[in-house]
């Protein structure tokens, strides 16, 4: 079992940037470029890795290794997109790696690649890059290759060393319950679970009681033995169900117009543990967008994009503007729930002008923007 905190930390110590091993101080899948230069990474790393893994390390400076973090990225369709984009798509993985000296909230990215052992290449055009591309590794940078080029096994010594050398022991496990709980989380209620005599699940929350269910708020979820967050967030809230095989997490986010709000279930998350020391996550979208009348969306739609222009030119707001603002995050996803495409662009404008503006509904807009990369590549 690997200590996901030590890999990235022997990857970051024994290596610079290769022909198994990228970083990067932060990704941008909400963006066509972004998106474009992601994929390009993953088909070159997967080529040049046919028989071993290859990974992105996101949160990093390039020039003196700090770790520095990314928000909590929260993506489990990550493969769906990739096997939109790619023929032979590798298996792919993307892990949140907390590190003690960072933020609340701020993580180590982790992205695992497996190559399924044939040539990657683009499935259609995407920015600058054609469909039909291959890439591959030169050192540290993704090169376009031939088609033909035959693929190579060249690292799997190098990464299996680094891999033994981020084995799990009871130490690292014990120190990793203790500070979860202890230490991260001593101002919340939190609790932990051992499986199958080997797996250690900690969370932590607030919890409610409606009816018959306990819902948690400020949830933190973590698998201690890898040193991997399964669920951070500071808004939603979750129901978490157990036995001594599985653990369950049924995700609710808060939707409505103005004050009438509701929660509605987005995703189900379940780990099978099982007796031969392995495991398995498995995803299930069970969201049902609520659905509003279209000439009322139509103006929440123009009267967010009104306020997002007056943050713009430095208009000051009026009180009524300003409750507004506090809506517009999730008037936005619902605009875009119910075919108003326009607004996923109009959430992507608003980042930077809620980050310099307003930072609490910058944290709003992000949790939408997540729902939305769920819903998009379900």
């Amino acid at each position: 079992m690997i200590n996901k905190r030590l890999l990235v930390k022997n990857l970051l110590a024994h290596n610079d940037e290769n022909s198994f091993y990228d970083k990067k101080r932060f990704i941008s899948i909400g963006h066509k470029e972004g998106k474009a230069k992601f994929l390009k990474h993953v088909c070159a790393l997967a080529n040049s890795n046919p028989n071993n893994h290859s990974f992105i390390v996101v949160g990093v400076e390039d020039e003196d290794n700090r770790i520095v973090g990314v928000d909590f990225f929260d993506d489990s369709k990550i493969q769906n997109l990739v096997n939109a984009y790619l023929d032979n798509p590798p298996l792919i993985a993307y892990e949140n790696i907390p590190f003690p000296h960072l933020e609340e909230g701020k993580v180590v990215g982790l992205v695992t690649i497996r190559s399924n052992g044939r040539v990657c290449s683009l499935r259609k055009n995407i920015w600058k890059y054609y469909g039909g591309s291959v890439f591959f590794r030169e050192g540290s940078i993704s090169l376009p290759k031939a088609y033909d080029v035959e693929l190579k096994d060249i690292n799997t010594k190098a990464v299996e060393t680094i891999e033994q050398h981020a084995r799990n022991n009871i130490e690292l496990t014990l120190d990793g319950v203790i500070d979860f709980l202890n230490n991260r989380h001593k101002d919340l209620e939190s609790s932990y679970k051992v499986f199958k005599e080997q797996f250690v699940v900690c969370w932590a929350g607030n919890s409610k009681k409606v009816k018959d269910k306990t819902y948690l708020s400020r949830v933190d979820i973590e698998l201690i033995n890898e040193q991997v967050k399964l669920f951070y967030s500071t808004l939603d809230e979750v129901t978490i169900d157990y036995d001594d095989t599985f653990f369950t997490t049924t995700e609710y986010v808060r939707l409505g117009l103005g004050n009438k709000l509701k929660y509605y279930p987005l995703e189900k998350v379940t780990i099978t543990f099982e007796d031969n020391g392995t495991y398995l996550i498995q995803s299930e979208l069970i969201f049902e967008p609520p659905k509003y009348d279209k000439k009322t969306l139509h103006h929440i739609f123009n009267a967010n994009n009104s306020l997002l222009q007056k943050l713009e030119k430095g208009i000051s707001l009026k009180p009524a503007d300003k409750e507004d603002l506090s809506h517009l995050p999730a008037t936005y996803l619902i605009c875009f729930l119910n075919g108003f495409e326009g607004a996923k662009d109009q959430m992507e404008k608003a980042r930077p002008i809620l980050k310099k503006h307003a930072e609490e509904v910058n944290n709003s807009l992000k949790e939408s923007l997540r729902i939305l990369r769920k819903v998009k590549y379900s």
